[in-house]
């Protein structure tokens, strides 16, 4: 059986390289991939508008379409600005790239900083919203929100790692289901009320909603403020719309023109879905109370409030049950799925990073398929932290979502401004100055739009958002550290213009360290000899006298030419003595380089590595810190070890020795990584004075 047999069934076979091609997506899946976000935002964003004005009671709810409208305008506004982004920077980079390019790199860290904050948080909403939307039509699970969180993020996660183009394609039908879903309902709706003048009254109309006690009469200014929160609450329905234009990469050619018009579907659909929900609530008398035993009279005290959603497919399908179901189950599929956005923004932003020396290289690193794993992986383990913390709480989550979307979305339109006035001074085609400012004006009524959410999020959310604005500023100083340390390692090993005695040492004595004689032992010997160092001389550490009389009368009976030095440890310890003695020899040559041959063994089966010990792994940590020393595993594979029953099994008689590798020893590394026993911790290191 292959060793990552239960790798390559969970994420599927490793993909070619040139397959990269082959990953790219149509308009089709491109939409439910990148658009899942935006378009499940309708299912919590009208909620949060009503929970929010629930607080000055039932005077303030017919605001709610009010709002609607002004979100409406808002997420057009910002759409049409992101269809000039597209163009203009089709890259990949987003917000990131055109905050870096137009207003400097502290600019575009901030940008990355938010979108990374979002990203988190869209995974973490998202799952929490899905899960509580489910529990309202399954009450059974409730109390089990947290784990079903949790849960479905892995899910999502290991879906990920089998490639963009395969959790698209299981993402595309239950996306086109809830759009289905939802205008069909609201038609459904119109048909009901209209066509046969039937009242569909929501499960919560026939209670009461009173102000929150303490608010029994709003007024003025209060009033004001109240619906600015009520407005930026709904402001979540414009989260996700940034994905396209980061994701314009995964497109097929051609890309901007296929994300611009997957960004005007994406518009159009939500706006419809977002107006036709809030109609709804407004028609059924939906209540939504954030205390609902006190404000909700005559509900009682045992009463658990639906989701607006539920309780709005509750009542348009009064007369047809299945289709209240269905709402259910393609609400929570969407909502779950939305993070799927976030898994395909947060890896490609994190390589394009790290690409830029912002984070660790690894991210910059594609998997076997040909996803960017290790930020996937890293996203879905942050997102189960906020999960955890905020005991799968989606309202709680939710109010320190908007910040970060919006600091993104004002850095990206100000840098479009920048854009085009920069091109516009030697633009002079008349037909194309004509565009550009268009497109400027466009995006200069995207940033009005947006700096105005901001103010509004910032004034009515601080007691929230200040969570988010540290974690951005955590990120933000992480992200430079980081970079500080690339540079400080770039030029610190810089080839100088001459060679210098860093680079190139004047001798190399070649140490090999031995506990007896025996086949690794041999072996490194031989191989320390074929490297023909300038010195060379075998090494033991003295802990068992008997055992060391042993070996120098074995290595003079065999008539070992090599010398043999032997360290003294009256404690019994094996890598000080080790250690001090090479450091003496740096010490005494500190123009010579000394290079450390360890022979070690490997071993087939974890449980084989319990039996031995550990110094070869201790003794490479320790030297590797030591400057001018080399280190040298020369591995010895047991009869247990995958890599010898395979040579045993294709090893042809005559061609290679049996028990003999058929590759030589590399320096500085043992067996390849992912090879049973090649990970650093191998069996018995050969300076041990027993094996």
């Amino acid at each position: 059986m292959p060793a990552d047999l239960p790798k390559r069934i969970l994420i599927g076979r490793a993909l070619r390289s040139d397959k990269l091609g082959e990953t790219l997506l149509s308009k089709r899946i491109a939409l439910p991939v990148f658009a899942s976000d935006a378009l499940s935002s309708v299912a919590y964003a009208p909620e949060e508008i009503l929970l929010t004005l629930s607080i000055a009671g039932a005077s303030a709810i017919h605001f709610s379409w009010q709002i609607g409208v002004v979100v409406a305008i808002v997420m057009l506004a910002v759409v049409a600005s992101y269809r000039q982004n597209v163009h203009a920077y089709p890259s990949g980079g987003g917000d990131y790239e055109v905050a870096t390019v137009n207003h400097g790199p502290n600019s575009g860290l901030v940008v990355a900083s938010a979108l990374m904050v979002d990203y988190v948080l869209t995974v973490a909403v998202s799952t929490t919203s899905g899960v509580a939307n489910v529990v309202s039509a399954v009450p059974a699970l409730r109390g089990h929100e947290m784990l079903l969180s949790v849960v479905l993020v892995v899910v999502l996660m290991g879906m990920n790692l089998r490639g963009v183009r395969e959790s698209g394609s299981a993402f595309a039908v239950p996306t086109y289901a809830f759009m289905v879903g939802v205008i069909g309902m609201v038609g459904y709706g119109v048909i009901r009320h209209y066509g046969f003048g039937q009242d569909m009254p929501a499960e919560s109309s026939a209670f009461h909603l009173e102000a929150t006690p303490g608010n029994d009469s709003l007024a003025g200014f209060a009033m004001v403020f109240l619906l600015l929160k009520a407005f930026s609450s709904g402001c979540a329905a414009l989260t996700g719309v940034e994905a396209i234009s980061n994701g314009v990469p995964a497109f097929r050619k051609p890309k901007s023109k296929n994300a611009a018009t997957t960004l005007l579907l994406m518009a159009t659909i939500a706006v419809v879905m977002f107006m036709g929900i809030i109609w709804l609530a407004r028609l059924t008398g939906v209540q939504m109370a954030e205390e609902p035993a006190e404000q909700l009279v005559g509900a009682g005290a045992g009463y658990h409030q639906k989701t607006a959603l539920a309780q709005i497919s509750e009542a348009v399908f009064s007369n047809f049950t299945p289709g209240f179901y269905f709402i259910a189950a393609v609400t929570g599929l969407i909502l779950v799925l939305a993070a799927n956005t976030a898994f395909n923004g947060f890896p490609v932003l994190g390589s394009i990073l790290a690409q830029d020396r912002y984070l660790p290289r690894q991210l910059h690193t594609r998997g076997d398929r040909l996803a960017f794993s290790n930020g996937i992986i890293v996203l879905a383990g942050v997102a189960i932290l906020f999960i955890v913390a905020f005991n799968a709480d989606p309202t709680r989550l939710i109010q320190l979502y908007i910040v970060g979307v919006f600091v993104s979305f004002n850095m990206s339109q100000s840098g479009m401004i920048r854009h085009w006035t920069r091109h516009l001074k030697t633009e002079t085609d008349p037909k194309q100055r004509a565009h550009m400012q268009r497109s400027r004006a466009i995006n200069a009524f995207g940033l009005v739009m947006t700096m105005a959410v901001l103010i509004v999020v910032l004034v009515t959310k601080i007691t929230h958002a200040w969570v988010a604005i540290a974690l951005m500023v955590v990120l933000f100083v992480m992200m430079k550290a980081i970079r500080r340390h690339y540079d400080r390692v770039s030029a610190e090993l810089v080839a100088a213009e001459e060679p210098d005695d860093v680079v190139l040492p004047t001798r190399v004595h070649a140490v090999v360290l031995v506990s007896k004689l025996h086949k690794p032992a041999l072996r490194a010997l031989a191989y320390a000899r074929l490297a023909r160092a300038h010195t060379l001389e075998a090494v033991t550490v003295n802990v068992d006298p008997a055992d060391t009389a042993a070996l120098r009368a074995e290595w003079d009976e065999r008539g070992i030419e090599v010398p043999l030095k032997v360290l003294d440890s009256p404690y019994r310890e094996i890598t000080g003595p080790v250690l001090d003695y090479v450091k003496n020899l740096r010490r005494s040559s500190p123009r010579d380089v000394v290079s450390v041959y360890i022979p070690e063994y490997v071993v087939g089966h974890w449980y084989e590595h319990l039996l031995h010990n550990q110094s070869a792994l201790r003794l490479k940590g320790r030297l590797l810190f030591k400057p001018g020393v080399m280190v040298t595993s020369v591995p010895w594979q047991l009869e247990s070890s995958e890599r010898r029953k395979s040579q045993k099994e294709w090893s042809a008689p005559g061609a290679v020795r049996r028990g003999e590798p058929r590759h030589r020893p590399t320096a500085g590394a043992s067996a390849a990584p992912g090879t049973p026993g090649a990970d650093g911790s191998n069996g018995n290191d050969t300076t041990a004075p027993h094996a």
